[in-house]
C-alpha cells in the first residue's frame, strides 16, 4: 500500500509499504479520508516523532477485511477510526498514566501506521459505524468533533450563556457549533486567518473579528455589556491566548484550554484572580463524545461544508506541502488527505 511516511527533519515521503493484515480480533480499514490535526503539525514542527512513523488519527472509511474471531462487522461497513469502548471499559493505556503529558507521551511509540495511508488495522472494538445520514466528508471530523464535545461537556456552559472562541481552526469551528447546539445565546470569535473567519461567519457566529487589527478583549467586553463572556474557549493554543482568555472572562466565568501551546508562555494572575475566573483544562475525548459528535452531525447541528471543501482534499503526495503550510495557516480551514 501507499503511505506518507515521516523520514525525520520535517520531511514526509510517499512510499510503498507492506499492507497490514488483520490479526485475531482486528479489522482492516480502507481509509477514504484522513484529516490533518494541529497536534500532527506540532509534532512535525517540533520534531516529536521518530522516523518511519505514518501520522494521522482522524479518519473515515470502510471495512476491507475481517480478522479471525471478529463478529458484529461486515466487509463494506462504513466506519470512523475510533470511539469504541475497550474490553472491560479500560481507559486507553496512553492516557492512564498518572503523569501523562501530551508533549512527552502523546504519541504511542508502539504505533507505526496512522491514517495517512491506504489501509490501517484496528482492534474490532475501536471503530464506530458511520450513520447513514453522515457523509464520509463529515465523518472524517468525528475525532476533532469529539474533542470539541468533550471540551463543552467539561465546561460550565449553560443554556443562554455568552461564549468566546479564540481560534477558528477546525477545533474552534467545531467547538463553536457544539456550543450553539448546547444552548449558547451569543458566540464571539477571534481569528486572524481570513478563510477561517469566513467559515466562522458561515457557521453562525454572532461576531467574528481579526485580532491583528482589533483588540479582542475590549471588543468582547463591549459586546457583553462590559461583563465579559461566560465561557471562553482557547482553541488557538498560540502565545498570549491563554492570558487573553482569562482577561476577557466575566466574574465567576471560565476559561477552557482546548488547544495546546507548545512554546513557553506568560500569564498575569493579578489581572483575573480577583474575578475568581475558573481555569479548566480539557484533553482528548471519551467514547460517548464520539457518539454525541456523530449524532450532532446526523441531525445537522454540526456542518462540515464550510470546513471541508473540495480544494481542501489533497492526495498523499500533497502531505509534505500541507504540513509545511499549516505551521502558519493562511487559506486552509481543514486539510483532508484522500489516500
Amino acid at each position: 500500500m501507499r503511505a506518507a511516511v515521516y523520514k525525520g527533519n520535517r520531511r514526509i515521503e510517499v512510499e510503498e509499504v507492506e499492507t497490514p493484515r488483520p490479526g485475531l480480533g482486528q479489522i482492516l480499514m480502507r481509509i477514504k479520508y484522513a484529516g490533518i490535526c494541529g497536534s500532527d503539525v506540532h509534532r512535525f514542527q517540533f520534531g516529536m516523532l521518530r522516523a518511519g512513523v505514518v501520522l494521522g488519527h482522524e479518519y473515515s472509511g470502510t471495512i476491507a477485511a475481517l480478522g479471525e474471531g471478529v463478529t458484529g462487522w461486515q466487509v463494506g461497513d462504513r466506519i470512523v477510526g475510533g470511539g469504541g469502548v475497550a474490553p472491560g471499559g479500560q481507559p486507553a493505556r496512553s492516557t492512564s498514566s498518572p503523569r501523562y503529558t501530551a508533549k512527552q507521551a502523546g504519541f504511542n511509540p508502539a504505533i507505526t501506521y496512522g491514517g495517512f495511508a491506504e489501509f490501517i488495522c484496528l482492534d474490532a472494538w475501536r471503530p464506530l459505524k458511520t450513520p447513514d445520514e453522515v457523509p464520509d466528508e463529515a465523518a472524517v471530523l468525528a475525532e476533532p468533533c469529539s474533542v470539541a464535545v468533550h471540551a463543552v461537556r467539561m465546561s460550565q456552559l449553560r443554556v443562554g450563556d455568552s461564549v468566546a472562541i479564540l481560534g477558528a481552526g477546525p477545533i474552534g469551528l467545531l467547538t463553536q457549533q457544539v456550543c450553539r447546539a448546547a444552548g449558547a445565546r451569543q458566540i464571539l470569535v477571534s481569528e486572524p486567518a481570513p478563510a477561517r473567519r469566513r467559515a466562522a461567519t458561515e457557521l453562525g457566529a454572532d461576531l467574528v473579528l481579526d485580532p491583528r487589527s482589533e483588540d479582542a478583549v475590549a471588543r468582547f467586553l463591549e459586546e457583553t455589556g462590559g461583563l465579559g463572556p461566560d465561557v471562553v474557549f482557547d482553541c488557538a493554543g498560540a502565545r498570549g491566548t491563554l492570558q487573553q482568555s482569562l482577561d476577557m472572562a466575566r466574574r465567576g466565568g471560565q476559561a477552557v484550554v482546548v488547544s495546546l501551546n507548545w512554546e513557553p508562555d506568560q500569564v498575569m494572575p493579578v489581572d483575573w484572580v480577583g474575578r475568581e475566573v475558573n481555569l479548566q483544562a480539557t484533553y482528548g475525548s471519551l467514547p460517548e463524545d464520539w457518539r454525541i459528535s456523530l449524532h450532532l452531525m446526523g441531525r445537522g447541528d454540526v456542518r462540515h461544508g464550510p470546513m471541508v471543501s473540495e480544494a481542501g482534499i489533497i492526495p498523499l503526495e500533497g502531505t509534505q506541502a500541507a504540513f509545511e503550510s499549516l505551521i502558519r495557516p493562511g487559506d486552509q480551514v481543514q486539510v483532508v488527505v484522500a489516500p
